[in-house]
């Protein structure tokens, strides 16, 4: 009669987990075989005929990257902050993502007492719920340079 101890049951559990995982391996060398692309979304949707010094938004794979937003015109802080995010939401919108999917957001203000007018238009852009807003850095280049 044959008691299972210990031994025989670790055993097991490496033989079992040894297939589990060669199981596993043909679909991740599928999956690497598929690798991201990069692509480059315009935004009126044609490619300029000067190629741009940088492009303000790219895709990575299902990564979206935006930049060089920005609001350069008469208002306060929010105007101006709400004119950005209004921006950065139709630009994510056009390549079929949302706020709710931003993972990490830079932020570069004048002057640091903009920070609460900023911050109060901020407020639910990103999702109503606070656990899934993204991280955020905000600096202001004035301040560091004294």
């Amino acid at each position: 009669m044959n008691t299972p101890n210990r031994r025989s049951f670790i055993r097991r559990g490496v033989t079992s987990a040894a297939a589990a995982t060669a199981a596993l391996v043909p679909a991740t060398v599928a999956a690497q075989s598929d690798k991201p692309v990069k692509k480059v979304h315009y935004r009126n949707g044609r490619k300029p005929e000067k190629p741009p010094l940088f492009n303000g938004t790219v895709s990575y794979g299902d990564l979206v990257f935006i930049a060089g937003v920005g609001y350069h015109a008469e208002g306060d802080i929010k105007v101006h902050t709400k004119a950005v995010l209004d921006q950065i939401q139709q630009q994510l919108e056009s390549v079929g993502s949302s706020m709710e999917k931003v993972l990490k957001c830079n932020v570069y203000l004048n002057d640091l007492k903009d920070y609460a007018g900023m911050n109060e238009m901020f407020q639910g852009r990103f999702g109503v719920d606070p656990v899934f807003a993204s991280a955020r850095t905000s600096i202001s280049p004035s301040a560091c340079a004294r």
